[in-house]
């Protein structure tokens, strides 16, 4: 049955080897479990409840990879994407989370309809390079200044808007020993190296009394308080229409570059450089945001941790399936979870702001009118506490610098139709 399903000695592979990469990729990304639901519980979600979405969300997604898509890439709530969930959607622009879950679904189904429907490649293809790179560095910063003011780090301050903050409290102390712990620990290519960090973290707080202990294992919490709660009528709302092509348009960016650069690791390219199958795995990665915002959490999407069980020899979606059965396992785990205080998380969030970060190294420096519009975005997302308006500014600038500097023929007509649209979005709905 198995060989039926995935194909194992044909791609080279046995179910031993696919067993051992599942668990490797699972031990890369369970941080995920405490990171998310510290994350969502801000908007005032049960965080309970969030912990158990979380684990459904990525083993519905896992599910659908390694069955009908066939490759070793898991899935999970997207880091950066939780965040503007939070702090950009319910937080700062004062939405329900049932509306954010809502413009969750929708972004969701609009990426099913472009996966079924083959556009995905041609919208991928006319987006300008610098622009994704822009955004996903900003996320990265989006999502270190998150963590910065989690541990206290970073504070408000009327003078300068914010200053460092009090260095010596246990909450600074604590994230920056998680994330000295968790670079040191990736450097050395530990598998689990974050989840080891907040963990570590957890118990010591708990040592020195600064941290209470919860239990480690118990039946699973109820889903109830955030299950089928999403709002989709308000998040029809104009207003929201950035908010829903930024969810869509970060999820589709991050599984694409995922999808490619993880197979090109794994050789699962064929002779042209083109992923099989691709269609299959985009709509899996829109099937589970479906299912996640259905669930009670943000965007799923696919995961570069993958990588880590491709390079333990993962080379079918028996990889995935055994993630989704981890992350199944892991709802007995609420205890533990609900244990892992904010500081603790803080480290994590860091150590995923400096690889997203890595995008700057990308940019074309040598012409301003790439790199104009790469600043903008990574700036403009931690300087306005919001993913959309970053895009925004983006996709305007880009558009704009291009054509006074005589260039215009470089720039997509999607790119130009957006920037009007997020031009009239600025003057009419801010």
């Amino acid at each position: 049955m198995l060989e039926r399903l995935f194909k194992i000695k044909e791609m080279g592979s046995s179910v031993r080897t696919e067993v051992i990469a599942g668990i490797t990729t699972f031990l890369t990304m369970a941080y995920i479990i405490f990171v998310n639901p510290d994350i969502l519980s801000a908007t005032g979600m049960d965080r309970d409840s969030i912990f158990v979405a979380t684990c459904l969300a990525a083993a519905v997604g896992c599910l659908i990879m390694g069955l009908w898509a066939n490759y070793p890439i898991a899935q999970a709530p997207g880091m950066g994407l939780n965040a503007f969930f939070t702090y950009g959607v319910v937080l700062g622009m004062g939405h329900t989370w049932e509306v954010a879950l809502g413009a969750v679904f929708l972004s969701g189904v609009l990426f099913l309809l472009l996966s079924i429907f083959k556009v995905r490649e041609w919208i991928i293809n006319a987006i300008p390079l610098s622009v994704r790179y822009g955004i996903a560095a900003g996320i990265g910063f989006f999502l270190a200044l998150i963590a910065l003011q989690n541990a206290g780090i970073v504070v408000g301050y009327d003078a300068t808007l914010i200053t460092l903050g009090d260095l010596t409290q246990p909450a600074a102390i604590y994230a920056f020993l998680g994330f000295f712990v968790i670079s040191a620990l990736a450097y050395l290519k530990v598998t689990g190296a974050v989840m080891i960090g907040v963990l570590g973290v957890t118990v010591v707080a708990m040592i020195f009394g600064h941290n209470e202990f919860g239990g480690v294992i118990s039946m699973p919490p109820s889903i109830e308080p955030t299950l089928f709660k999403l709002d989709i009528v308000g998040a029809l709302d104009v207003a929201l229409i950035s908010v829903i092509f930024a969810f869509l348009f970060v999820d589709l960016f991050d599984t694409s570059g995922t999808l490619i650069g993880v197979a090109e690791r794994g050789k699962l390219l064929d002779k042209d450089g083109n992923l099989p199958r691709i269609n299959r795995a985009m709509i899996a990665d829109s099937g589970a945001s479906i299912a996640g915002s259905l669930f009670g959490t943000s965007t799923t999407t696919s995961y570069i941790e993958s990588a880590a069980g491709i390079s333990a020899g993962g080379k079918t979606g028996l990889t995935a399936v055994v993630v989704a059965a981890l992350f199944l396992i892991a709802l007995f785990f609420a205890p533990l979870a609900g244990s892992v205080p904010a500081y603790a998380t803080a480290g994590a969030l860091l150590y995923v702001a400096v690889l997203m970060s890595g995008a700057l190294a990308k940019a074309n420096w040598d012409d301003v009118t790439e790199a104009a519009p790469v600043l903008i975005a990574a700036l403009a997302m931690p300087f306005t506490y919001s993913i959309a308006d970053g895009i925004a500014l983006a996709f305007i600038s880009y558009a704009v610098i291009k054509t006074l500097s005589g260039r215009w023929k470089e720039v997509s007509p999607m790119v130009y139709i957006l920037a009007l649209v997020f031009i009239l979005k600025f003057i009419f709905l801010d």
